[in-house]
Order: structure tokens, then C-alpha cells, then sequence
């Protein structure tokens, strides 16, 4: 009984022996683990973190490159350089009023046609229109004061330009019955015809009452046929 008891008292002592020793263990590996992870992060604190260098641009001496061609891409450079369409029509406006401008025309001469008159122009204009046929898109336009005095401004009919005339700004040329050219400039947005019209309403002496006969017989061009309303009176006689 004694030495059983002996024995027991001797596991409890072993055990209990084996329990503090692992706990020493377990204290002695967490300060290691402790101690490694804070000499590591002194280590990389210590350490500058890497900067990218940026690479300053020479900057090219003055005049340097001026005689040089810009670099383009491939694709950019092969495309055709793109036509300078405000200059041109710019150019053509300053020729249009250096060749027509200087003196006015005198607004106290105006002719006035009578309904008489303008219905004589207008039934001829339109039996002019039927024999030219259909080869060709055609319209008729009866001339009022503001085509052929002050403003000399030729609006074109709205379903004709939208459907024969440019879609941008461009020149359209004239051709009267004397095959005479007479360049003017069309405005897509406004479809009519501005810088140009005024020197050929003033050259083939345009008076109210009159009325054309436009049959555009290329893109950009009208042969252009004029109805005297004046006629009305050699018609009478």
C-alpha cells in the first residue's frame, strides 16, 4: 500500500516536472519568433525603399528642328493633306467683291413688275422647262426685288438642294445663254447662292419679275435661261 503510493506520488511529481517544461518551451519559442519578426521589420525599415528615376528630356537649342518634317504615323502620313476649304471660300469672297463691289446700284430705279407681268414669265419659264426635258434636274425661279437689288440673295428651293447641291459650302458656276461663266458661292445651311450672284444678276441687268430657268447640267454647275418679264408687252403688241 505504502509502495503504491510511492509510486503514484512520483508519476504526479514527473508529470507535473513534464508540464513546466513545456510551458518553458513554449515561452522560449515565442520570444524567438518575437525577436525574429522584430529584427525583421528594423531590417526593412532600415532599408530606403527603391525610387524610380525619371529620365529628364534633353531640351532641343533654339531653332533646333525647325527645317525637320513632323514625325507622323505611318497611316497619318500616307493620307492626303486635307483642303483648306475657309481659305479658299475666304479667297473667293474678296474676288467677288473687288470684281463687283465699288459703286451701288441705284435702289430709285427699281422696276416693279405687275401681276400681268409676272404671270407671263413665270407660264413661259415653265413651258421653257418642259421642252429642256428630263435629262437633267431643272427648277424655275421667279426673280422678286430682294434676288436682284439690295442684298442680292438667291435662295434655292429646300427638296432641290437637299437632293442635287453639295452638302457643304461650295462654288457653283453659271452658265448663261451666251455659254458666259460667272462663278458664285453656295451656302449648304442656307441653300442659296451669296458672293458671285450679284455681279450676274447686275451683268444680265435682273429686274423683278423676271424668272429663270436653272437646269443643273454637272455637280456643281447650272446652265441658267432668263425670262424677261418685259416681254409680256412685245407679246402684247
Amino acid at each position: 500500500m505504502i509502495e503504491a503510493e510511492s509510486q503514484m506520488a512520483e508519476a504526479a511529481s514527473y508529470e507535473e516536472q513534464r508540464r513546466r517544461q513545456v510551458e518553458a518551451n513554449k515561452r522560449k519559442l515565442e520570444e524567438l519568433r518575437l525577436h525574429h519578426l522584430s529584427a525583421a521589420v528594423r531590417e526593412s525599415a532600415a532599408k530606403p525603399s527603391p525610387v524610380k528615376q525619371r529620365k529628364r528630356k534633353a531640351r532641343a537649342p533654339p531653332g533646333a528642328g525647325e527645317d525637320a518634317p513632323l514625325r507622323r504615323s505611318g497611316r497619318v502620313a500616307n493620307l492626303p493633306e486635307k483642303p483648306k476649304y475657309r481659305d479658299e471660300f475666304q479667297d473667293f469672297e474678296k474676288r467677288i467683291r473687288r470684281s463687283y463691289g465699288g459703286k451701288r446700284r441705284d435702289l430709285s430705279n427699281r422696276v416693279y413688275a405687275t401681276d400681268e407681268q409676272r404671270d407671263y414669265a413665270i407660264n413661259a419659264a415653265q413651258e421653257l422647262e418642259e421642252e429642256l426635258g428630263s435629262d437633267y434636274p431643272i427648277f424655275v425661279k421667279p426673280m422678286l426685288q430682294s434676288h436682284v437689288t439690295g442684298g442680292f440673295w438667291l435662295s434655292l428651293p429646300t427638296h432641290f438642294s437637299r437632293k442635287y447641291l453639295p452638302k457643304r459650302d461650295e462654288t457653283i458656276r453659271l452658265v448663261d445663254e451666251e455659254d458666259d461663266e460667272f462663278d458664285t458661292l453656295y451656302l449648304a445651311n442656307k441653300r442659296g447662292l451669296s458672293g458671285g450672284w450679284r455681279g450676274f444678276s447686275i451683268a444680265h441687268k435682273l429686274v423683278d419679275g423676271d424668272c429663270l430657268v436653272f437646269q443643273l447640267i454637272q455637280r456643281a454647275k447650272f446652265k441658267v435661261y432668263i425670262i424677261r418679264a418685259s416681254s409680256y408687252y412685245e407679246t402684247d403688241d
